[in-house]
């Protein structure tokens, strides 16, 4: 049995912002807008960068599979709050890229750079080998700011199954 490349992406984006957002909550229980500034390293993004690339990797790789154009948000949030309208709001537009657009695009190469080299990749390749492992990235490593930070977080929450 074979899964559509809108199956491969789309529900697994919009699963992972659900458990984004689960964690958002958890962390403004916990110390609210501070956390926001937080990183692991000092070379690495804070939590707030970590949401912003999560969400552009999750619209940018539907947009490139289905061959439409993703809506372009400021990299602006400086609360929770935001945040969380943010992944409101990438869910909302990955929710109205009809499945069959992201399905169609299984013949498409897509080019990308990195530094001074490009790769080109099928579809299926770009997303299962770059835009999600790209995706999770961020997620987790938002989860581990929040954990580094003392915000009451665990696998189970990561997973989804926290209850």
């Amino acid at each position: 049995m074979s899964i559509s490349l809108h199956e491969a992406s789309a529900a697994a984006y919009i699963r992972g912002f659900r458990v984004l957002a689960d964690l958002l909550a958890k962390a403004k229980e916990h110390g609210g807008d501070a956390l926001i500034e937080q990183r692991l390293a000092p070379d690495m993004l804070n939590l707030a960068g970590q949401v912003q690339r999560a969400s552009d990797t999750a619209k940018f790789g539907v947009a490139r599979v289905a061959d439409v154009q993703a809506p372009s948000f400021e990299d602006t949030e400086t609360t929770i709050d935001q945040l969380i309208k943010r992944i409101d709001d990438t869910v909302a537009w990955i929710k109205s890229v009809p499945a069959e657009k992201v399905d169609a695009g299984a013949s498409r190469t897509i080019t990308r750079k990195f530094g001074p080299a490009e790769k080109t990749f099928t579809a299926s390749e770009y997303l299962m080998v770059f835009a999600l492992p790209n995706f999770y990235f961020h997620i987790t490593t938002a989860y581990d700011i929040l954990r580094h930070n003392g915000v009451g977080v665990g696998k189970l929450d990561y997973l989804g199954f926290a209850g």
